[in-house]
């Protein structure tokens, strides 16, 4: 397994690769690596000729500097489960000042509206940050295809209108949820969770799960207030957000209709880590 810490040295290792027009799989990440990442590298490892995961703490994705201070930054361990997956596996570690060479700002960009919604309005200035960073790794990784994972699927979205706006030549692949055996969505952030609010948080799969049947046999309003009440007596949590929205427009919906697909997102706190997950509900 080959690690690189400077952007120079990672695009003279790909360079053969893309010269001989080799397909080139990229996972980001900010590292705290897990299960879920490793499918992804599982998926993009069947799918290219080359793999190349990036780990890397974003400091322009955060709006709120103490989440930015206590996010896991674990790479050695990180790097040994990417090398028992595979010492094929081409690593991108790099520093803030490699990234943004010194000036570590966000860009602007125009998502068509859909930065405005569920994430983009509690959390000012993220995707932002989310589109500066991964714009900045596709143009040193150059990658064929980019995988990611669908518990970040307003994430996933506006990346594929930043790639779509920026003509890269990029296919963003979009990876199912991978899941805890008690069905909590697996993220970075779980690192933060005692083992006794892990195993709290399989109500909020479980509320996900609930509420998609509520969808199916009523409306938008039983199921926004189906999860209300399902948490509302629960001291452990505290329920941000439960949306119902147009998967292509990630605009909320108040009705059904019957050419839409809709998905169900869910922002939950517990023990001060604040955990995300969603639901397709055609």
């Amino acid at each position: 397994m080959k690690v690189f810490h400077a952007q120079s040295q990672l695009k003279q290792q790909l360079q053969p690769f893309i010269q001989a027009k080799q397909t080139i799989g990229f996972v980001p990440t900010m590292g705290a690596i897990h299960k879920g990442h490793l499918s992804l590298l599982e998926q993009a490892m069947n799918e290219n000729d080359v793999v190349v995961m990036s780990i890397f703490v974003n400091p322009t994705q955060f709006n709120n500097s103490e989440d930015l201070a206590k996010y896991p930054r674990t790479l050695e361990k990180d790097l040994g489960l990417i090398e028992a997956l595979s010492d094929k596996i081409i690593v991108y570690a790099p520093t803030v000042d490699d990234i943004y060479e010194g000036n570590t700002v966000a860009q602007h960009f125009d998502y068509d509206g859909l930065d405005n919604e569920m994430e983009g309005s509690n959390r000012p200035g993220h995707f932002n940050g989310v589109g500066t960073i991964v714009k900045k790794l596709f143009e040193i990784a150059q990658p064929t295809k980019a995988y990611f994972g669908e518990k970040d699927f307003q994430q996933l979205q506006i990346i594929r209108k930043m790639v779509e706006k920026n003509n890269m030549n990029i296919d963003v692949v979009g990876c199912p949820i991978f899941r805890e055996a008690n069905g909590l969505a697996m993220s970075s952030r779980n690192e933060r969770l005692s083992a006794q609010a892990k195993d709290k948080a399989a109500l909020i799969y479980k509320t996900l799960k609930a509420a998609k049947t509520v969808f199916s046999e009523k409306d938008v309003k039983d199921s926004v207030n189906f999860v209300a009440y399902a948490f509302e007596n629960e001291a452990d949590f505290k329920l941000e957000y439960f949306i119902i929205a147009d998967e292509a427009s990630l605009k909320t919906a108040t009705e059904k209709e019957a050419d839409k697909k809709y998905r169900a997102f869910i922002v939950v706190h517990i023990e001060g880590v604040r955990l995300i997950d969603n639901i397709t509900l055609n």
